[in-house]
């Protein structure tokens, strides 16, 4: 039973980074595409720090 709650959080952490990825490159899709530098720095910034 601890086993598969641990498993569960695992994939929910999993889940959840991939969902903060995904929005990510769609902000910074929109911000190449509106030409906002200073916004595509700073996204292209948090996505290396959440990997």
């Amino acid at each position: 039973m601890l086993n598969h709650r641990m498993q569960a959080a695992k994939q929910a952490e999993e889940t959840h980074h991939q969902n903060l990825q995904k929005n990510l490159e769609h902000r910074l899709q929109v911000a190449r595409v509106k030409g906002d530098e200073k916004l595509v720095r700073q996204l292209e910034a948090e996505m290396k720090y959440i990997g």
